[in-house]
């Protein structure tokens, strides 16, 4: 079996921000940033997510200044249909793959707020919006194929004899991830993506929801969050210390936010959390920063052994990539890549050795 892919969730700036502190940020720390992410190649990180909202900085820019300021380390941008029309989406996708020698792959996110996406004036609801995913996802792989001239007229988008000069580098595509838990997210997935890309749950939720997505030969991407310690009872004392005076102004503020989503995936999340006791959905599992930070910040919490040994069994499950964050999400990350990383290629040595035994037998 192939390693787990581990990829990182980048902050807005040098990653110091705790799990119940207040995140809209009216500035970019762009230092801060370019050193996180140099630090993040150092330490192996396949792949940085870069996110998208009104409360985020543009991705797109940003990509095109770390790129120049990394090596290895690959960039996964996360956007919307409906922000940019597919020839220009594609133009600017092509050129940072020349820009990076290709360290770019694609979040499509079809959108999860009616009132967020009407701050750009996108007024579809969800299930419109995921269909003009599909038809953007369609026209996307006819430019990558090199189709040219390209004409298209469809339900969301019409061109004409659409012609691109640079293409993407190689004459490949990028790695496409399709978030969404609904049924039609799945789907589009299958048609049009590489990677089905969802919200935390625990191993034997995430392998009954993703059953059609690995029959199909897509794989399975989870964004969650990690916190480890030497020993259980540090990992906890942490998250006890971690929510002393939170930031509640901000818990409301997020709660009024979700009850404008429209997305099943934001609403699943949030449903775990209410279902949990205590705050906790599993021996493993807390969901006491959902409330806080939403649907990616269902977390795996214990030991630097005992969060190794779970995330193998989400690789049983069927997943094999993790898009991770932590609080503070890099004090955590080097925790994660220096303690629990290679606890997790031994137990996968291991695990492909006895395969191989089972085998010959």
């Amino acid at each position: 079996m192939q390693p787990l892919k581990i990829h990182w969730c980048a902050p807005r700036g040098a990653g110091n921000t705790k799990a119940s502190e207040k995140d809209l940020a009216s500035e970019l720390d762009l230092d801060g940033l370019v050193d996180f992410a140099q630090e993040a190649e150092d330490m192996q990180i396949d792949t940085l997510l870069m996110g998208i909202g009104f409360h985020l900085p543009e991705p797109l820019p940003l990509i095109g200044a770390l790129v120049r300021e990394t090596r290895r380390l690959s960039f996964m941008l996360a956007y919307r249909p409906g922000l940019l029309p597919p020839t220009l989406f594609a133009q600017a996708v092509n050129t940072i793959s020349w820009m990076s020698d290709k360290r770019i792959s694609l979040n499509i996110v079809a959108g999860i707020s009616p009132e967020e996406q009407a701050y750009y004036g996108d007024y579809l609801q969800h299930d419109e919006r995921y269909r003009r995913t599909a038809e953007y996802l369609s026209v996307l792989h006819r430019f990558w194929r090199g189709e040219a001239p390209l004409t298209h007229g469809g339900d969301y988008y019409r061109f004409t004899g659409a012609k691109l000069g640079l293409p993407f580098k190689d004459g490949g595509r990028p790695r496409i991830y399709l978030s969404g838990a609904s049924d039609l997210a799945q789907q589009i997935a299958i048609e049009w993506g590489d990677c089905w890309l969802r919200y935390g749950d625990t191993p034997s939720g995430i392998a009954q929801a993703s059953q059609a997505v690995l029959r199909a030969g897509r794989s399975v991407g989870v964004r969650m969050h990690v916190l480890a310690r030497d020993t259980r009872d540090e990992a906890l004392a942490e998250l006890e210390a971690m929510m002393t005076n939170s930031d509640e102004e901000h818990r409301k503020n997020v709660q009024a936010f979700v009850k404008t989503c429209d997305s099943e995936a934001v609403r699943k999340s949030f449903e775990l959390a209410e279902s949990a006791s205590n705050d906790w959905l599993s021996p493993m599992l807390w969901t006491g920063a959902v409330a806080y930070r939403g649907g990616p910040a269902l977390c795996v919490v214990g030991s630097y052994d005992e969060v190794a040994r779970y995330l193998l069994e989400y690789k049983r499950a069927g997943v094999s990539e993790f898009i991770l964050s932590g609080w503070p999400t890099r004090g955590e990350m080097r925790r994660f890549c220096h303690h629990v990383l290679p606890l997790i290629r031994k137990l996968e040595a291991e695990e492909g050795r006895q395969e191989e035994v089972a085998l010959v037998v």
